[in-house]
């Protein structure tokens, strides 16, 4: 899809993909597709966590995502060597695949766990995780902080429900703070300056579906 590989094609300057990360599935989703699809070498990837009404996210969740003993059996190998193009592809596919599965499992930092399944499955690309309070709503704080940041993609999990669909998330007047219940991911597609991507997981290995603010349902193998 066009839109949704602008800004992630192969080309020398180096990109910003800030990726919205949550101790979700559909979060995990959304960075499996960055790391198998999106992300290159030369580009920065920044996974950002809003925290709601500044309490601390080590508080808010019971469970966090777990680093799987596979994968971390399989870095000392991955950064030993300069692996091919395929080897590369496995271990991404085996990082990412192995964060879908084992999310909401075991105990510790959600954030530097994602962080370290980015390393092991894009050894090349840096990688940095932020923390920002929520000011208004979630969607606001996104759209304000990439801003800030300057980021040229967002890539967001998202769950389709049958309001968002039919009721969309553009707001007169292009205002930032989305109506109460839309869909953060909707109203980020629609008013983001940037391209932004949201990101759907079909099954084991149905592949995803992407949506963009030109590009509804496009559905891409896995």
């Amino acid at each position: 899809m066009e839109e949704s590989r602008r800004g992630l094609s192969s080309t020398p300057q180096s990109r910003k993909i800030m990726v919205i990360a949550d101790p979700t599935r559909e979060s995990a989703a959304a960075l499996q597709y960055s790391l198998s699809h999106a992300v290159l070498e030369q580009d920065e990837l920044i996974l950002v966590h809003v925290e709601n009404n500044g309490g601390s996210w080590k508080n808010a969740f019971s469970s966090f995502l777990r680093l799987p003993s596979s994968i971390s059996s399989s870095s000392s190998s991955t950064s030993a060597s300069s692996p091919g193009t395929a080897n590369a592809n496995a271990n991404t596919a085996i990082a990412a695949s192995s964060l879908a599965s084992e999310i909401g499992q075991g105990e510790g930092n959600f954030l530097e766990q994602m962080k370290r399944i980015c390393e092991i499955a894009q050894p090349k690309v840096p990688v940095h995780t932020e923390c920002i309070t929520m000011e208004g709503n979630k969607a606001a704080s996104i759209l304000l902080h990439g801003d800030k940041l300057g980021v040229d993609v967002i890539i967001i999990g998202q769950r389709r429900t049958i309001s968002a669909s039919l009721l969309g998330s553009r707001r007169p007047g292009g205002s930032i703070r989305g109506p109460k219940g839309v869909d953060t991911a909707e109203y980020l597609i629609e008013n983001s300056k940037c391209t932004c991507v949201g990101v759907q997981k079909k099954g084991q290995n149905g592949g995803y579906v992407l949506n963009t603010k030109t590009h509804k349902n496009f559905w891409l193998l896995a």
